[in-house]
């Protein structure tokens, strides 16, 4: 029953903790590596117009976040001006107002845009509804040619529209031609194949945006169509109509209406500019989370001080060291002195270096063990003993650290840091264990004790390691899975194994 239960509760940690990192890696971004870079674009929307003296007003379309495309940071540059923002079914607008301007005017906006995971989808629309009274006889005879021109020469909506477009640009097509009229641009056909695919009840609008580019100081705006096939929208490229107008295309606005509009000036002038930077891919993802999961974040390692941060990127180490020392002591059968005294050794050693702790380490516990065996001779209690072993230590390492600096040997001025409470019970419990059971099991408890160490040393200290861990601290819940299921272990060890090898040979 008991055995069941741990099985239970390590099982429930583990999918826990693996639901976590899979929902932190695939929804929010967060990177496998700590050198990971993730793109993020900057955009930057100015509108100029002169203003003429009276209450002026300018309403500019802003993006929002759609798709993989997730704005995570925005500011507006307003003056004196005082600025609303608003959203509808078209998208998101910035609304500047001052009750009376004059002369030439300069507003900004600004945007960071990355790449994140999708956010919701939005919902069906309504079939559009075509006014026929707004279109005239001709207009509405030559929409329901061209729907049915199209549909004739396709099988699927995919086909359709690039069909559609390919009539619409068609100059001898006169139904193409009564519908957009003399001279059409890019817009006007797209609004005429709005129109055209009304009459067949399947919804469709027009998209005018930006092309995410590396770096374009004057970026010209683009116009493609999206059309809804019952489960989302699909978007078609604005010239030919191929599926797939590119997912580096921003929407700013919907409808085919004008980007900017201002009321109460003239001369307006609206210019757009897009630069692609490269930044911590963690950052991009922590800036993204604010957005796609703000409460996942406000209880993430990401909301404390930076102070408090660094101390948990050392902190969160220690389970990391405990379980692969759970692991050699338990399944492989390393002996050591106590039970998380290797770990603590492998801390000092992130401050030390490895090689030069490992040889303070053999140093300072070598003299120790002479020091120790010599007040053995004077009959000390144990705790006066410890203390002399202490200050012992200390003078050791005071005396380490002045000849090390002299010498050149700049590892040995952070021997301070070494903990010299732990080196003095290690010399202590080194010293029982040689009277107690002989200099053989000594060495190798002592021995065990150091390579756990330098073991838990390359782990702990592993860049990668220490990125996970801090990143994804979801993770400790699999380490505490693995710590449940090898307490149940009861079987033989590696070195057992090894050590019994005669008999099981001689079975055979």
């Amino acid at each position: 029953m008991r055995r069941r239960q741990a099985y239970a509760v390590a099982l429930l940690l583990a999918v826990v903790g693996l639901a976590l990192f899979s929902y932190k890696t695939a929804r929010l971004g967060f990177p496998l590596t700590p050198v990971s870079t993730a793109s993020v674009w900057d955009l930057e929307l100015r509108v100029k117009f002169v203003a003429r003296g009276q209450p002026a007003k300018v309403t500019l379309a802003i993006p929002r976040s759609e798709g993989e495309l997730v704005v995570v940071g925005e500011n507006f540059v307003s003056g004196e001006y005082g600025l609303t923002t608003r959203s509808d079914e078209r998208g998101r607008s910035a609304v500047w107002s001052i009750r009376e301007a004059e002369g030439e005017q300069v507003l900004y906006y600004r945007a960071a845009v990355q790449r994140l995971g999708s956010v919701p989808p939005s919902r069906r629309p309504a079939a559009p509804k075509i006014d026929v009274t707004a279109l005239e006889e001709a207009q509405f005879a030559a929409a329901a040619g061209l729907l049915e021109e199209s549909l004739r020469r396709s099988a699927d909506l995919e086909t359709l529209i690039p069909q559609l477009f390919g009539n619409l640009a068609d100059a001898e097509n006169t139904d193409a031609a009564i519908l957009v009229g003399p001279n059409p641009t890019q817009v006007d056909r797209l609004r005429a194949a709005v129109t055209v695919l009304g009459l067949a009840e399947t919804p469709a609008r027009v998209v005018r945006g930006v092309r995410l580019e590396r770096r374009l100081r004057s970026a010209p705006t683009r116009s493609w169509l999206e059309v809804w096939d019952g489960k989302a929208w699909l978007s078609f490229e604005g010239e030919t109509g191929q599926l797939g107008a590119g997912d580096d295309l921003l929407a700013l606005g919907r409808g085919g209406g004008s980007l900017v509009r201002v009321r109460g000036g003239g001369d307006v002038e609206m210019a757009v500019a897009v630069r692609e930077s490269e930044q911590s891919a963690v950052e991009a993802a922590t800036r993204g989370s604010r957005f796609l999961s703000p409460g996942l974040l406000n209880f993430s390692l990401f909301s404390l001080p930076i102070r408090i941060q660094e101390v948990y990127r050392i902190l969160l180490l220690v389970p990391v060291g405990a379980f692969l020392l759970v692991v050699l002591r338990t399944l492989v059968g390393v002996k050591t002195f106590g039970t998380f005294m290797p770990v603590l050794i492998a801390l000092a050693f992130r401050e030390t270096r490895l090689w030069a702790g490992v040889a303070l380490f053999l140093l300072v516990v070598t003299l120790g063990l002479f020091l120790r065996f010599y007040l053995e001779r004077l009959r000390l209690l144990l705790v006066p003993r410890l203390a002399a072993v202490l200050i012992v230590v200390v003078l050791l390492l005071l005396l380490l650290s002045v000849v090390s600096h002299r010498l050149g040997f700049e590892g040995g001025l952070s021997v301070a840091l070494f903990p010299m409470v732990i080196l003095a019970i290690t010399i202590e419990r080194m010293s029982v264990v040689w009277e107690e059971r002989g200099a053989t099991e000594a060495l190798q408890q002592g021995g065990g004790s150091l390579l756990v160490a330098i073991l838990a040393y390359l782990v702990m200290n592993n860049r990668t390691v220490g990125h996970w861990i801090f990143v994804f601290p979801e993770l400790l819940l699999v380490l505490l899975a693995g710590c449940l299921l090898i307490g149940r272990y009861s079987g033989y060890r590696l070195l057992e194994l090894w050590r019994f090898r005669a008999l099981a040979g001689e079975g055979d």
